[in-house]
């Protein structure tokens, strides 16, 4: 394996060998200077070379491995080119979203998710249709290969992304039957958090010559973290909690807690609160976590309560806080969990509780991020409960999500969505409208909380690309 040393380190996308389009993109995004890992894989990737990258989430990986696939995928030719593998589904979503928007210029490009808990039908008739890029967890992809229903004879590019993670989950022999039932000239990049025998064991089987990158752990994320650390009695979690968000009032916030029966206690006094707050954990089904990741995104929802299981592959922009209600067991899961924030080089905040008991956690965790956590005392009521008169924490979301009975698949654009919307028929002004999200076959898109009622109506009684849809407005 060699290291990059030698190698240039561009630092715009504007020096890197693209297509004019593929740079055209990146501008309009508002995307200019390469973080470290793109800087240093971006140059070998684009050369064809096989690499292992191990970087922390919210360093840009996704593009750095979704730029090579973009500049070298042939269109015309509508057979699987490029498969990617991530562990869990919602990983699978967010890195299809991110091929879809880097790759908007190019016309006809199909990305397809091959994930676990969603029908084998929809998937079926997306391999039967046709596409170029493949995002799938390894269990349902074994499946799909020992079904015969998937033709990897030409594909180029296989990425492995979040290795470690795949590993540990017991994915190995997946991973290797996977590997063994591509081409042996295609292009292997591997990403990793972490870089444990395991993963180099199946670098030097599966690689060529692979090209080793190492960014620095996680001190860059850490900087731009403010890290607090309330120590409370066990009792006293949901008045700290209420004190906290009565105290920061986030546009939007993460709260993790280790179990689902916290979760739901969670959920529950943050909505007596008057906080739109949703709830994401390992039983839901992928139908209601697309819709509370919508909400989430699109700020209809102000707080989600969360598991770790269930927030792999979480992508929300500028998220203000992330709230360790439960401490995690192993330090790794704390950088993972406060990493939601402060992405992309921006400031963030994350707060955990402590009782008494945890010292050895915030030990470890110190001790593991070189970081010391900084105290903030907290003024809670003496009965260790939030009052009864101070429910209403902050005004609620500014934003209302309401839902499309069509998608991609029936070539709705965001565009569309937005005409309706703001054209004659609906009449709301474009600061009304917010974010816009298309999946498969249903589309989200926010609207200002005032205009929900005309919005839906106007929608259910008008057309979309001359069409009719069924619109509902998700209200919980």
């Amino acid at each position: 394996m060699q290291s990059d040393t030698s190698l240039q380190r561009p630092k715009l996308f504007s020096e890197l060998t693209l297509q004019s389009v593929l740079k055209k993109t990146l501008a309009d995004i508002g995307l200019e200077e390469l973080t470290e890992i793109q800087s240093r894989s971006l140059p070998a990737l684009l050369e064809g070379r096989d690499l292992v990258g191990q970087s922390k989430t919210g360093s840009g990986k996704t593009l750095a491995f979704s730029l090579p696939i973009l500049e070298r995928i042939r269109l015309p030719n509508r057979r699987p080119q490029a498969l990617i593998l991530c562990p869990t589904r919602e990983l699978c979503a967010q890195v299809a979203r991110e091929l879809r928007k880097f790759g908007r210029s190019l016309p006809g490009l199909q990305v397809l998710v091959l994930a676990g808990g969603e029908p084998l039908r929809f998937q079926l008739q997306g391999l039967e249709a046709g596409a170029h890029i493949l995002v799938g967890t390894p269990g349902r992809m074994m499946d799909h290969i020992r079904r015969e229903t998937l033709d990897l004879v030409g594909l180029r590019f296989l990425v492995l992304d979040e290795a470690d993670r795949m590993l540990d989950m017991g994915f190995a022999e997946d991973m290797e039957q996977i590997l063994k039932a591509t081409p042996q000239d295609k292009q292997t990049i591997f990403f990793s958090a972490t870089f444990p025998e395991s993963v180099e064991q199946l670098s030097q089987k599966y690689q060529r010559q692979a090209l080793s990158v190492s960014v620095a752990d996680f001190e860059p994320a850490a900087q731009t973290i403010e890290q607090q650390l309330v120590e409370v009695a066990a009792d006293a979690k949901l008045a700290a909690l209420h004190r906290l968000l009565d105290l920061y009032k986030p546009e939007t916030a993460i709260v993790f807690a280790n179990f689902k029966a916290a979760i739901a206690d969670i959920q529950k006094a943050l909505t007596t609160w008057g906080v739109s707050a949703g709830a994401l954990h390992g039983d839901l089904e992928q139908f209601d976590r697309d819709r509370v990741m919508a909400k989430l995104r699109n700020k209809s929802l102000r707080v989600l309560v969360a598991t770790d299981v269930a927030a792999r592959g979480l992508d929300v922009a500028d998220l203000d806080l992330v709230i360790n209600y439960d401490l995690p067991l192993k330090p790794e899961v704390y950088v993972h969990r406060i990493g939601r924030t402060g992405r992309a080089g921006q400031s963030g905040l994350a707060v955990s509780l402590a009782t008494p008991r945890e010292a050895f956690k915030i030990e470890a965790i110190e001790t593991y991020t070189g970081i010391k956590l900084e105290k903030k005392k907290l003024d809670l009521p003496a009965a260790n409960k939030p009052a009864a008169s101070a429910k209403a924490l902050f005004q609620g979301a500014a934003m209302t999500t309401l839902s499309i009975g069509g998608g991609r698949k029936d070539k709705l654009r965001p565009g569309d969505i937005l005409g309706a919307l703001t054209g004659e028929a609906g009449g709301l002004r474009a600061d009304e409208v917010g974010k816009i999200e298309i999946l498969d076959r249903i589309a989200y898109v926010a609207v200002a909380q005032s205009v929900g009622r005309h919005a839906i109506e106007c929608l259910r009684e008008g057309r979309i690309k001359g069409r009719k849809f069924t619109v509902e407005w998700i209200k919980s």
